[in-house]
């Protein structure tokens, strides 16, 4: 499959066309370039608030509710689109209502009408402590005719047994939102060692802000990359594909099924297989004293 992965640039938005337009021109960009699955990023749904004035998308109350309030324009917008470029797509995640409390949700849409829903599951310091945005449902395995997808939002790609019970996926898509440098980072560093873990290949992708009327996403840096483990008939990097950083656009990759199969199998190493072999007694150690 080629893939297709973004630094995405919020925008103003004064009405729900111009966010459409938006989202349709990149998404016809990814397709003309030959994609079959794009990969939006973490809150790029937020740019939503837009619509409703400063005064929306400055409140934190407001904004949440604005755009989980057209969760299911965002929804029939990606199908529609899905549909018509013959394209998978994770689209931006934002807030969703969930007994009564909101989650970071994104959407991957298929061509043929079908969407599986990926709640974050780990909040980052600002998300729980300011955001107020909640854990949501489970981790999904999702099954596609081009191969095994599931979704780390984020910080969740920091944590090895979130990636761990999605080790069965060939690829792992991990849209990100991060502020400053070091968490582009964080989640960079993190992603590359689910690919080396799990022996799959990883797609992240960034937002990217700099305009104060939005709260939340007021700064937002990163790039686009795509990653694999360094091992046998890949990259000794465990880099496929990289943008640059602040360089808003699509990074390509073409990913060969087989490949991360033969890997798996008979890679120089075999992290996935050796897993097991991990003391279940390692989440704590003896202690020695050396005088």
């Amino acid at each position: 499959m080629k893939l297709a992965t973004s630094a995405y640039p919020i925008s103003w938005h004064t009405s729900w066309k111009s966010y459409a337009d938006k989202v349709e021109a990149w998404v016809s960009e990814a397709a003309h370039g030959g994609a079959e699955v794009c990969v939006f990023p973490e809150y790029a749904a937020m740019e939503i608030a837009s619509i409703g004035g400063e005064h929306i998308a400055a409140d934190r109350a407001a904004a949440l509710e604005f755009v989980a309030s057209r969760l299911g324009e965002l929804a029939q917008l990606h199908s529609d689109l899905a549909k018509k470029y013959q394209i998978y797509i994770l689209s931006g995640s934002g807030p969703a209502l969930l007994d009564g409390a909101y989650v970071n949700r994104c959407g991957f849409f298929a061509p043929n009408g079908d969407v599986a829903w990926q709640d974050k599951q780990i909040m980052t310091r600002f998300e729980r402590d300011e955001w107020l945005v909640s854990s949501g449902g489970p981790l999904r395995v999702i099954e596609t005719p081009l191969g095994r997808f599931g979704i780390l939002i984020c910080y969740d790609s920091e944590f090895p047994l979130l990636g761990r019970a999605l080790c069965d996926v060939d690829v792992l898509l991990v849209p990100s939102c991060t502020e400053a440098q070091s968490g582009y980072w964080r989640v960079r560093i993190g992603a590359q060692a689910r690919a080396l873990e799990a022996q799959c290949v990883v797609a992240m992708s960034s937002l990217m802000s700099g305009d104060p009327r939005f709260y939340g996403v007021d700064e937002a840096t990163g790039a686009g990359g795509v990653f694999c483990p360094p091992d046998k008939g890949y990259p000794a990097t465990g880099v496929l594909a990289l943008g640059e950083l602040h360089q808003a656009g699509w990074v390509y990759a073409d990913i060969d099924l087989s490949q991360i199969a033969e890997v798996r199998k008979d890679g120089h190493v075999l992290n996935k297989l050796h897993w097991s072999e991990q003391d279940p007694r390692s989440n704590s150690a003896d202690k020695v004293t050396l005088g």
